[in-house]
């Protein structure tokens, strides 16, 4: 088929509307380019704060890519020089191009959405205070934060949809068959993966770490705000929003998107080719079914677009007080639009293309799995129900009962997903087979325009109120941002239930594509679970979560221990021109508090401190760099690993085991976690940290360690896991052609010794007194060598 027959016939849709998702965009940035800056309404110092914390975010992002470039190019060649030895030169290369498409894309997705929520935080400030003439108001912010995550959520279906759809069409075009084109399709999707999992490991750690340490120090020990611009790491924590919430997040739902379309289509010509006349698919309509996997993103993209415009609210901005639920209203409704019009769009595309009405059905189960997830998370997760309000009156006993019961709440929160899942499998499995899971993934995330940007928002109204703290704003202007911050806070725990199960759907699909690629040719094999090869695998499978999330929890833990020890030392010794400390400072602001109210008081200018953020960013950087590459490379080495040392058996098994024990352990991390952060949160809201009750400030203090605790849960490991499950499928997808000339386990062992060596050397190196990467040393033991500042800083301990 040509590349134009291709183009009428399957994916001219697809590149139609993401031609309407980059109009849009473009639409979107003339909206905020007329949003009003800081210097537009007297307040240069909220530019100041936002150049500051877009220059560390693109340092960041340079630093990790310039790092990425390098792995990318590498894989790049492995992957041509082991399809060379086995396939045609023309689809090794495909397979490498593939390959670099896929990564490019994924990282520029990331890279532009987190541009334009740095520039979109300061106008969020800017609309939250508004001008002498007129007063911002709470939907001013809210329209400006979500314009901004919109622009991140169109960016990532816009550039995913056109990536798939163009790579599919020259392959289809240039490729002997479509199992050949699905083959090299793969490469584009292991590409998206590669990304996909450094930027949320990298972007999580550098978050996470600054958090950690701008809360125990700040909040814990010195008792000032969350974002008191005294505290050195606050900058750090701004950049940590938009690297790792931004582009982290970003990246990680484009996998997902590109990979259930991929998983789709693959199934869609493997169970085509097998079917009968009597089945849902087989060959008469099996290229409509490779079509309705591009149709059905392109329909959710036009959705998206729709439902864009019925976003805003009239509540007033009310700080913590406001109410979580009515205010989500305001993001919901045009979620909900968006769904109802896809709901008849969907039945529309899956009628035109004359396919079996068992299909539609399971797109729709698979997007109202997707509601349904995001509502139990919101119930887990919000500081309107029981859970979180039993973890805040547990910290009445302390910050181990907080720890407690946040593990508790985290487990149970696991029930519900887990059960929507299930039931949202069998049914779409009996429906439709494995295509019905796959095309019930593509349902579930087809409107991820709006969604998305639902979810970008968080950040963008995070940093918002940040800056407003930073630059002093009045309490009602704060009070406004607080609003958005809280309601960010909901969608952002919500958008990480969404990506956990959109996650296991797309890692299930891409599971039934490999095992119909391994099977090619008539080498059908047992995957009998009782089978000891299948189990043996099954278990290493289900441990690798647990390595995954150790290696990034350790490491949010040595780099916030850095960050901590640099605020700590920053307070203790660092000055002004007039000799006074920085700890000296926000002493005095924490006496002149009692006085004059929080926010409407200065210090003189021979008595004002300003910390140096940017050792707290290049900390940051430099470790979350580093301590990426041990869970990033190990979870691409583990199934090359038992791919080729045993064989494809275990293979399966190591998948199916990953994808159980990675969903729960992420449901669990990611639903404790924001449990946590929501039960400081409604501290805040109910004032227990200026309260007059020593018992009731001790409170508030066990729900921030709870939340310093809960802070890599959410934002670090639990979200890895869901791109672990999905890029362990999609390398073993990509391997899929290589590992289907196994006839027995064992057979050809020794291409195994290859990534075992890597593994084994890396592992050495990293482990080496020069490296000191994977080590139990304390990353303090060094810096406190006995120096008048370290002592400055034992006394402060």
């Amino acid at each position: 088929m040509s590349f134009f027959e291709t183009v009428g016939s399957t994916t001219g849709p697809a590149f139609a509307a993401s031609a309407c998702a980059f109009l849009f965009i473009f639409f979107l940035y003339t909206k905020i380019w007329k949003y009003k800056t800081g210097a537009d309404i007297g307040e240069p110092d909220i530019d100041r704060l936002s150049a500051q914390i877009k220059s560390g975010s693109i340092a960041f992002l340079k630093t990790e890519y310039t790092y990425l470039a390098y792995f990318v190019l590498t894989l790049a060649i492995i992957l041509f020089t082991l399809f060379v030895t086995t396939e045609t030169a023309g689809v090794a290369f495909a397979v490498a191009i593939s390959f670099m498409f896929g990564a490019s894309l994924s990282a520029s997705a990331g890279y532009w959405g987190m541009m334009v929520a740095t520039d979109g935080n300061a106008k969020t400030t800017a609309a939250c205070k508004g001008t002498a003439d007129k007063k911002g108001t709470l939907n001013d912010g809210l329209t400006v934060a979500f314009t901004t995550g919109a622009v991140m959520g169109f960016a990532v279906v816009g550039l995913g949809l056109l990536g798939v759809s163009f790579c599919y069409t020259v392959l289809s075009s240039t490729m002997p068959n479509l199992g050949r084109t699905m083959q090299c399709l793969a490469g584009f999707g292991f590409g998206a993966s590669s990304i996909a999992l450094f930027a949320r490991v990298a972007g999580g750690i550098y978050t996470k770490a600054a958090d950690v340490g701008a809360d125990l120090v700040g909040k814990v020990e010195a008792g000032i705000d969350e974002d008191d611009p005294h505290n050195p790491a606050v900058i750090a924590d701004n950049v940590g929003d938009n690297v790792g919430d931004v582009a982290g997040m970003g990246a990680d739902l484009f996998e997902s998107y590109v990979g259930c379309i991929i998983a789709s289509a693959t199934l869609a010509v493997s169970q085509g080719a097998a079917g009968g006349p009597d089945d849902v698919l087989h060959k008469d309509n099996m290229q409509a079914a490779i079509a309705l996997a591009f149709i059905l993103p392109a329909v959710g993209i036009i959705c998206s677009i729709v439902g864009y415009f019925a976003v805003n609210t009239k509540q007033e901005g009310k700080g913590w007080n406001v109410q979580l639920g009515q205010l989500m209203w305001a993001l919901e409704k045009g979620m909900y639009l968006a769904g109802g019009l896809f709901v008849l769009g969907a039945y529309g595309s899956v009628a035109y293309l004359d396919l079996d009405m068992k299909i539609y059905f399971c797109v729709i189960i698979g997007l109202l799995a997707g509601i349904i997830i995001g509502k139990f998370t919101e119930y887990f997760t919000s500081f309107d129900f029981g859970p979180v309000i039993s973890i805040k009156d547990r910290g009445m006993t302390g910050p181990a009962t907080v720890v407690i019961q946040g593990l508790g709440v985290g487990m149970i929160s696991c029930v519900p997903p887990t059960v929507i899942l299930s039931v949202a499998i069998v049914t779409t499995s009996a429906l439709g087979g494995n295509y019905g899971v796959a095309i019930a993934a593509v349902g579930m995330l087809s409107t991820l325009g709006i969604t998305l940007a639902t979810d970008a928002y968080g950040p963008v109204a995070d940093n918002a109120g940040g800056i407003a703290e930073m630059s002093y704003q009045p309490k009602e202007v704060r009070a406004i941002t607080d609003s958005l911050d809280a309601l960010g806070n909901t969608t952002a725990a919500t958008g990480k239930g969404f990506a956990i199960g959109s996650a296991v759907l797309t890692a299930l699909s891409l599971l039934a594509a490999f095992k119909e690629q391994v099977s090619v040719g008539g080498n059908v094999q047992s995957y009998d679970v009782g089978d000891s090869i299948v189990l043996s695998g099954v278990l290493c499978g289900a441990m690798l979560p647990f390595l995954f999330a150790a290696l990034t929890m350790i490491s949010v833990g040595k780099a916030a221990a850095e960050i901590i020890q640099e605020v700590r030392t920053q307070f203790a010794t660092h000055t002004n021109a007039k000799g006074f400390t920085l700890g000296e400072c926000i002493r005095l602001y924490t006496e002149k508090y009692e006085q004059h109210g929080e926010g409407n008081w200065k210090a003189p200018a021979d008595k004002e401190v300003v910390p140096d953020s940017d050792r707290c960013v290049a900390i940051s950087t430099r470790s979350s760099v580093r301590e990426m590459i041990a869970p990033g490379t190990y979870a691409i080495l583990a199934p090359l690993i038992g791919g080729f040392l045993v064989g494809p058996r275990f293979l399966m098994g190591m998948l199916a085991g990953a994808i159980a024990s990675g969903c729960m352990l992420a449901l669990m991390m990611a639903n404790a976690g924001g449990a946590w952060d929501n039960s400081k949160k409604l501290c805040e809201k109910l004032g227990l940290k200026k309260s007059k009750n020593p018992k009731e400030r001790e409170q508030q203090k066990a729900c921030v360690v709870g939340d310093t605790v809960g802070d890599p849960f959410k934002d670090t490991s639990g979200p890895a896991l869901n791109i672990l499950i999905k890029l362990m499928s999609m390398v073993s997808l990509t391997v899929a052609p290589l590992l289907a000339k196994y006839q027995e386990d064992f057979e050809f062992w020794y291409m195994g010794l290859v990534p075992l060596a890597i593994f084994v050397i890396l592992t050495l190196i990293l482990a080496s007194p020069a490296v000191k990467i994977l080590t139990w040393e304390d990353p303090l033991a060094e810096l406190l060598t006995g120096s008048v500042g370290d002592k400055k800083i034992k006394e402060m301990m």
